[in-house]
């Protein structure tokens, strides 16, 4: 089977896209897996399906595949990806899109420096997130890790996520904190795990281990999930930026109930066809053509 993809990434936050409308996609978790890795495959963060609706009122449906083949709810990076790439492949032509997820429905918007993305409003109740633990009086949940006590904030932005306040994130021990986090029984789906500085009312620093793929350059609902978290503490207002290893976003949230606005770059890397097997069958992993942008 021949699979025609594009290599993209929001800053640094790299992905594979297929496009699943005029091409068949069937690959399994162990495929996508053989794929991803950055020696003998195509490397990546996470592999973004852009599929036909299953809602009639949404434009596409946006799948996406953590790089251990896991299915994962939500990218802001990625949706700002697939936004950029229905463009250029000419299967959309309007500036404002609609997109079904796996939990919900975000809209992208395209700007003169990038792509705006509506993540909805975020959630924090338990079942939302989910998390299993009470909240303390501050309204953080506290975790023991190699006899450290943490202190987080649970945050649903369509994907789970916990943010930790630290003093700086050059400092923050984000591989081995976040790998045991990540998959901590209080987080029964796993989480994405943030490591937050607040340098000013209107800037963060940032770095996220993620569910199935480790630290990463940039996450979108990352980047969200801290801004509103810092908001909720009262630490940072309504407009903020927040800086990630690859980059800067730019995030607004006007409180509870309203919705979660994520802007910053997408980027084509380059465009190639793979030899790519249907589920059952061994990965051949031979890169046929790339054409470099």
């Amino acid at each position: 089977m021949s699979l025609r993809f594009s290599k993209m990434h929001g800053l640094g936050n790299d992905f594979m896209v297929v496009d699943a409308i005029t091409q068949k996609f069937d690959m399994s978790a162990e495929q996508i897996k053989a794929l991803a890795d950055r020696r003998t495959g195509i490397g990546f963060d996470q592999l973004l399906l852009v599929a036909p609706p299953e809602d009639p009122d949404a434009d596409f449906f946006y799948r996406i595949f953590n790089a251990d083949g896991s299915p994962a709810e939500q990218c802001g990076n990625g949706a700002r990806c697939v936004a950029l790439f229905v463009r250029k492949h000419e299967l959309a032509s309007k500036e404002t899109l609609t997109w079904q997820t796996t939990n919900g429905s975000i809209s992208t918007r395209c700007l003169p420096d990038g792509v705006e993305v509506d993540m909805g409003p975020p959630a924090f109740a338990a079942e939302q997130v989910p998390y299993a633990a009470d909240l303390n009086n501050r309204g953080l949940v506290e975790v023991t890790v190699d006899g450290a006590l943490i202190e987080l904030q649970p945050v649903s932005i369509g994907n789970p996520h916990g943010v930790i306040f630290v003093d700086s994130v050059a400092d923050a021990p984000v591989q081995r904190i976040g790998a045991a986090l990540t998959a901590h029984p209080v987080f029964p789906q796993g989480a994405n795990i943030g490591f937050c500085e607040v340098v000013d009312r209107s800037f963060l620093r940032l770095r996220v281990f993620e569910r199935g793929v480790g630290e990463t350059q940039a996450c979108g609902t990352g980047a969200c999930a801290a801004a509103v978290a810092a908001i909720q503490h009262g630490k940072l207002d309504s407009h903020s930026k927040v800086s990630l290893p690859g980059g800067k976003v730019r995030i607004e949230w006007s409180g509870n109930g309203t919705s979660v606005l994520l802007a910053g770059p997408a980027t084509l890397v380059y465009e190639g066809t793979l030899d790519a097997p249907s589920r059952g069958q061994k990965n051949k992993k031979r890169n046929r053509s790339r054409k470099r942008r």
